[in-house]
């Protein structure tokens, strides 16, 4: 099979056309298909935790199998865990699925995915990295990988995600390109999400309904400039965690309002909070900062 793929660009009819309206995300893919790059009239990711239980995986898998028998095309990262059970319900649908790469094509990674990545192939999905031919893995690459999940599809579900999970910030993501965020309610992350107003996903009804009835949410921006949360998030870095003491000493704000900041800041996916009561601003927040 052709390991290196083709090029797709936003002049081929091919191009994912959701991707063709979404802001920063590449102009070319590279491919690996036999056939057309999937895309329809209703395209889902399903992302999640690398070390998700085994009912986190069954429930991921059957979701996506769901999804896919009402003609849903399934979109994740082909990792470990719960973006390979995504795929893998795909394929028991016989439902297109897409693996959204963060290295080459030559040498996807994980490489222990690789036999499941020819599968995808074989049955007429795709592989699709934004990087050249020998490009490897790095961090920044899985954060693309993730604004791409997003950019593509209608609906991103979490199935299952701690607290700082990078699934979170491909749900952040979707948040800004005003698509539908759902979460399959039992783990931190997931918890977190609906407690900021994710749709509630234990079917694919559930989704199903969210995406009919769902106004989309107006797109993410940054808080206006003086503002309490202004100053609260000014003061935040992506890497370096900091409780609400920190907060309230380096910016002279109440704790009281520091909360009401965070709170805020939380409900828009511009903070992260952390196990140990600390926050982070988030990758979505340095994103809309740099642009």
């Amino acid at each position: 099979m052709e390991q290196h793929g083709r090029i797709v660009t936003t002049y081929d009819p091919e191009f994912p056309v959701r991707l063709r309206t979404a802001a920063k995300v590449p102009d070319r893919l590279y491919v690996r298909s036999h056939q057309q790059v999937p895309d329809g009239d209703r395209v889902v990711a399903i992302v999640g935790s690398r070390a998700a239980s085994g009912h986190a995986m069954a429930s991921a898998r059957s979701l996506a199998a769901e999804l896919g028998s009402a003609g849903t095309i399934i979109v994740s990262g082909g990792a470990i865990g719960i973006d390979t059970a995504a795929h893998r319900g795909a394929l028991d649908a016989n439902a297109e699925t897409a693996v959204v790469l963060a290295c080459g094509l030559e040498a996807p990674y994980p490489a222990r995915n690789r036999p499941l990545f020819d599968e995808i192939v074989a049955a007429g999905g795709a592989l699709l990295s934004a990087y050249p031919q020998g490009t490897p893995p790095r961090r920044f690459h899985f954060v693309e990988r993730n604004r791409i999940i997003a950019a593509m599809a209608d609906a991103v579900v979490v199935a299952c995600a701690q607290l700082g999970s990078g699934a979170l910030h491909t749900a952040a993501f979707a948040a800004e390109y005003g698509k539908v965020v759902g979460a399959l309610p039992g783990t931190a992350g997931c918890e977190q999400l609906i407690a900021r107003g994710a749709a509630v996903v234990e079917s694919a009804d559930d989704l199903l309904a969210a995406l009919a009835g769902s106004p989309r949410r107006p797109p993410v921006s940054l808080p206006t400039a003086g503002t309490d949360a202004e100053t609260v998030l000014s003061y935040l870095q992506q890497d370096l965690p900091r409780v609400e003491d920190d907060i309230v000493r380096a910016t002279g704000l109440s704790s009281r309002t520091v909360k009401r900041a965070l709170a805020g800041l939380e409900l828009e996916g511009l903070v992260l909070p952390l196990r140990d009561g600390a926050f982070t601003r988030s990758v979505l927040a340095t994103e809309l900062s740099t642009h």
